[in-house]
């Protein structure tokens, strides 16, 4: 692991999203862009010493050394944005295949690298767009291949937050410090931060691709340099119309994720702080409301489900769906197996250059006359 030292948040939920099904065991990390921060982070998760690294060249170059079977099998990079590109970009020359947090890099120069180094090393690449996990997202995007709702005409996705409602940044709160910081997160802040978790919702349940959109931006709290609200139209490439909507000044929402897609037939509805549930409304017949590990759902659905109806799966189970699809087309690959296509599901680094599109497309969109911008 690269970064998810002491205070971090997002390396903990990799971390139990990894050891969930017991198919990955953390062996050694940089934690740190301190040594001795990384080492104390090292002792508290009952490392070896001699496995706990003072930066990540130093882990990938000790660890390339290490016999195979005694070495990392892979990397997890769960460090702020302007630090993705690095250590990918050295562990994939170096062999190492690579788990990252989104978004994939700082910008699209970037982005386009890491993808033309993956498709030269043919190492695997996982990108945590970890709401592509939940299994009724998954049954949303079967129906939705599977033509049960016709074609898709009109997509509504939001992502309301209220975190920021404040100028948080100016307490020293960690997260608020980086994520607001153009040195560190980049171009866009709600837009980098979720609204890219919203386009890639969007995308991978309807199986479209945004090809125009037209953004309007906004940093509401005094001060801010980067955007904390902004308002998209999109247009798809099968004709369809969108709306995305992400916001973290939206005071008092938490993290409200929710997709609404509606086809000639029919549409559903999904919300990230009901996960288990996957609301759909036909044209002809009374609403249903399907739950997860309930009735006959698509096996794409029921794979990824863990325990039996009425035991809520929420965030840190759909985090392991991605880690354990990953681990799983990982020893397959090393065993010179083909593993099944239903865990093969994994947002990879193709999705990653999608969302690093979609930022540079809304900034530009944002700031232009002209407003409406090719994807």
């Amino acid at each position: 692991m690269v970064g998810g030292g002491i205070g971090a948040f997002i390396g903990a939920v990799h971390r139990m999203a990894a050891a969930l099904d017991g198919e990955i065991e953390l062996v050694c990390g940089a934690f740190s862009s301190d040594p001795k921060k990384s080492k104390a982070s090292g002792e508290a998760l009952y490392l070896p010493s001699s496995r706990v690294y003072g930066n990540f060249e130093e882990m990938i170059r000790s660890e390339q050394k290490l016999p195979e079977g005694e070495r990392m099998d892979f990397v997890s990079i769960v460090t702020p944005n302007h630090v993705h590109f690095g250590p990918a970009k050295m562990a994939l020359e170096n062999g190492f295949p690579v788990v990252c947090d989104k978004p994939l890099s700082f910008d699209m120069s970037e982005a386009l690298a890491l993808e033309k180094l993956v498709k030269d090393t043919g190492l695997l690449f996982a990108l945590t767009h970890n709401y592509t996990g939940y299994p009724m997202v998954k049954q949303a995007r079967a129906m939705v291949r599977n033509g049960e709702l016709g074609k898709i005409r009109k997509v509504v996705v939001e992502y309301p937050q209220g975190w920021l409602s404040t100028k948080l940044e100016d307490t020293d709160q960690k997260q608020a410090s980086w994520r607001t910081d153009p040195k560190r997160s980049g171009i866009a802040g709600a837009m980098g931060d979720i609204g890219t978790h919203a386009e890639n919702l969007a995308e991978y349940i309807t199986g479209l691709q945004i090809t125009e959109l037209c953004a309007d931006l906004t940093a509401f709290v005094d001060g801010r340099l980067l955007d904390d609200d902004g308002n998209i139209l999109l247009h798809f490439n099968n004709g369809a119309k969108g709306i995305l909507h992400a916001s973290q000044i939206s005071a008092g929402e938490e993290n409200a994720l929710n997709i609404r897609a509606y086809g000639e037939k029919g549409g559903l509805e999904w919300r990230q702080m009901e996960p288990n549930s996957l609301i759909i409304k036909w044209l002809d017949r009374p609403m249903q409301v399907l739950r997860t590990g309930v009735g006959n759902l698509y096996p794409e659905a029921q794979a990824h489900t863990r325990i039996p109806a009425g035991h809520p799966e929420g965030y840190l189970e759909a985090f392991a769906n991605i880690y354990r699809n990953f681990a799983i087309c990982l020893r397959a690959k090393l065993q010179g197996k083909e593993p099944d296509p239903v865990y093969q599901d994994f947002p990879t680094v193709s999705d990653g250059v999608r969302g690093m599109q979609f930022i540079q497309k809304v900034v530009e969109s944002s700031k232009s006359e002209q407003k409406w911008v090719a994807f």
